[in-house]
C-alpha cells in the first residue's frame, strides 16, 4: 500500500490497481490500441506481454498505434502471435518486418509528426485503449511519463479508455523533465510558442480525465537497450567530412561555432557522425531532436551540449547504466516532449535545425530512399526523417557508399523508392566525401555526387551510365530502361557490379 500511495497520489485511483492479465482481458478482437513507446523507450510492457500470453489460447487481432518502435521484443512477439491487423507509424523488428513484407499484416508508413493530425481529425481508427507507461500519477491527475513521450499524451486524450502501467524500474529523477503541450486542432490553433530549444511551454505531465482510467498495473522492467553499433573507421571518416562541411559554413559566415540546433536520426551511422563533434572546436551546442542516443550524452559529458530536447532517450546498455545511475548530472539539460512538438514542421523551420539522417540509398540527383530495400521490401519506416528533411536549415543524409562487402552500391542511378526528393536534400555524405547540393541544377548535382560520394568500385560504372544518360537529354537525364538495372542485376546475380 505504501508503494501505491507513493506512486498514485490521487486517492480515487488507488483502488484501480489490477493485474496485467485482467487488463489484457478487456481488449477485444478488432480494437485499436495506442501504446506508449518511442524507439525502444518508455514502452508499455506488462499489458502487451499479457496480451501475447492470451493469444496462446484465443484468436484475435488488434490495430497497434505507437510513437515509434517498441522494446521488450513486443513487436516481435506480437508478429509471432499473429495478433496485429494494422501497425503504424514505425517499427524496427526483423520478424515484424518479414510479416509486413509477406503481406500478413498491414503497415502504414508515415511521418511521425502526422499521427497526431490524423487522430485529431478522426481520419483513422478511433483508439479504444491507450496503454501508457508512467512513473506516477499526481494528485491532480497528471500522468508522469518515463523515458519517452511519443504519442502518449495524444492517445490519453483521444482514447475511450486508459490503462496506466506504473514502472518502478524507471528512474524517479525523470519527473520534471517532461514538457507536455497540446497544439489543438488544425484551423483553431495558435502558433506554437517555442522559439529556443530550452523553452518550456507546457505542463510536466499528461493531463487525463481520471474517469477514463480503467485500471493501473504495476511493473518493474527496464527499457530495452538500443541496438546501435560503435563507430568504425568508415563512420569516423564520414564524421570528418561532415565536420569539414560545417567548418566551411562557419568560414562563409552562415554559422558560428555554436552551429545551430542539431537533430540526429536513430541508428548507428547518424549516432557515430554526431559523436565526431566531441573532439571538434564546436561548443555550447543545442540539440533539438526526436531521440537522444549515446552520442548526445557523450557530448554533454564533454561539455559540448548546453541543452537537449527530444521525445525519447534511447541508450546502449552501458550508457543506460551510466546515465540513469547519475541522472542528476543531466536532468537540467534534458527536455522530453510529445513527438507532435519534437517533429513539428513549424518548430523545425523556426529554430533552423541542422538535420542529420541516414539513407539506405541515394541517387545521382540527390533523391533519398530511407525505407525500402530494392524498392519493395520495407525496412523500418520513414520515421521522423521527412519531418526534419523538408523543414531543416540544413538537410543532411549520411550512408556508407557500399554494403554487403561491396555487392551493393548505396549510390545508384535512380533510387528505387523515394522518401525524400531532391528538393528536400541539401547535403549527402559517404566515407568517400560529401556533396553540397544547394543551388545546383540536376546535371551539376550528378557530376558532384559521382565524383565525391560513389565508391571507387562503382565509379566507372556510374560514369558510364551518366554519360549515356546525357545523350538522351533532358533536365534530369536518365536511361529509363537501365535506371534500375543495378538493382535488377543484384536480384539476379547477388551483386550490382
Amino acid at each position: 500500500m505504501e508503494q501505491t500511495i507513493e506512486r498514485i497520489k490521487s486517492t480515487q485511483l488507488q483502488e484501480r490497481v489490477i493485474d496485467a492479465d485482467v487488463a489484457a482481458s478487456w481488449i477485444q478482437d478488432g480494437m485499436t490500441l495506442g501504446l506508449s513507446g518511442f524507439t525502444r523507450a518508455g514502452d508499455a510492457k506488462a499489458v502487451p506481454l499479457a496480451l501475447i500470453k492470451r493469444a496462446e489460447t484465443e484468436s484475435f487481432k488488434v490495430n497497434v498505434f505507437t510513437g515509434a518502435s517498441l522494446g521488450s521484443d513486443i513487436d516481435k512477439l506480437f508478429a509471432e502471435a499473429g495478433i496485429v491487423n494494422k501497425r503504424l507509424p514505425f517499427q524496427a523488428d526483423p520478424v515484424m518486418r518479414r510479416k509486413i513484407n509477406e503481406g500478413e499484416m498491414l503497415f502504414v508508413d508515415h511521418h511521425l509528426s502526422q499521427t497526431a493530425e490524423w487522430i485529431k481529425a478522426g481520419v483513422i481508427e478511433p483508439i479504444d485503449f491507450a496503454i501508457i507507461e508512467a512513473l506516477s500519477i499526481t494528485e491532480d491527475g497528471l500522468i508522469i511519463p518515463t523515458t519517452s513521450v511519443g504519442n502518449s499524451a495524444l492517445f490519453v486524450q483521444y482514447a475511450k479508455n486508459v490503462i496506466v502501467e506504473i514502472n518502478t524500474a524507471q528512474p524517479v529523477l525523470f519527473e520534471g523533465i517532461h514538457d507536455i503541450y497540446d497544439t489543438g486542432k488544425q484551423g483553431e490553433r495558435p502558433p506554437i510558442p517555442l522559439t529556443h530549444a530550452d523553452d518550456r511551454i507546457g505542463v510536466p505531465g499528461i493531463p487525463v480525465d481520471m474517469g477514463k482510467i480503467r485500471g493501473i498495473v504495476y511493473t518493474d522492467q527496464k527499457d530495452s537497450p538500443s541496438t546501435i553499433m560503435p563507430s568504425d573507421e568508415e563512420t569516423e571518416i564520414m564524421a570528418g567530412h561532415l565536420i569539414e562541411f560545417l567548418r566551411s559554413e562557419v568560414r562563409a559566415g552562415r554559422l558560428t561555432e555554436k552551429l545551430a540546433p542539431l537533430q540526429s536520426g536513430i541508428g548507428s551511422v547518424a549516432n557515430s557522425v554526431l559523436q565526431g563533434l566531441i573532439d571538434s572546436e564546436f561548443e555550447d551546442l543545442e540539440v533539438y531532436s526526436e531521440v537522444l542516443q549515446d552520442a548526445v550524452f557523450d557530448l554533454i559529458d564533454a561539455g559540448k551540449v548546453r541543452v537537449a530536447s527530444s521525445s525519447s532517450i534511447t541508450l546502449s546498455q552501458q550508457k543506460m547504466e551510466q546515465v540513469y545511475s547519475n541522472f542528476e548530472k543531466y536532468r537540467d539539460k534534458i527536455i522530453l516532449r510529445p513527438q507532435e512538438i519534437s517533429n513539428h514542421p513549424e518548430v523545425i523551420r523556426r529554430l533552423g535545425l541542422i538535420s542529420i539522417n541516414t539513407a539506405l540509398e541515394f541517387d545521382i540527383y540527390g533523391n533519398v530512399n530511407s525505407t525500402h530495400v530494392s524498392g519493395t521490401k520495407m525496412m523500418n519506416g520513414i520515421g521522423g526523417s521527412g519531418d526534419f528533411a523538408r523543414n531543416a536549415r540544413l538537410s543532411i543524409f549520411v550512408t556508407k557508399s557500399i554494403a554487403k562487402g561491396g555487392k551493393i552500391s548505396s549510390v545508384v542511378p535512380f533510387a528505387t523508392h523515394i522518401d525524400h526528393t531532391e528538393h528536400d536534400v541539401d547535403i549527402v555524405v559517404t566515407e568517400q566525401g560529401y556533396a553540397d547540393l544547394r543551388g545546383l541544377a540536376p546535371r551539376e548535382r550528378a557530376a558532384l555526387i559521382i565524383e565525391n560520394c560513389v565508391h571507387p568500385m562503382y565509379k566507372e560504372q556510374m560514369r558510364a551510365y551518366y554519360a549515356e544518360a546525357l545523350t538522351r537529354g533532358g533536365q534530369t537525364p536518365h536511361v529509363l530502361e537501365k535506371a534500375f538495372s543495378w538493382h535488377a542485376k543484384l536480384a539476379q546475380t547477388g551483386t550490382m557490379l
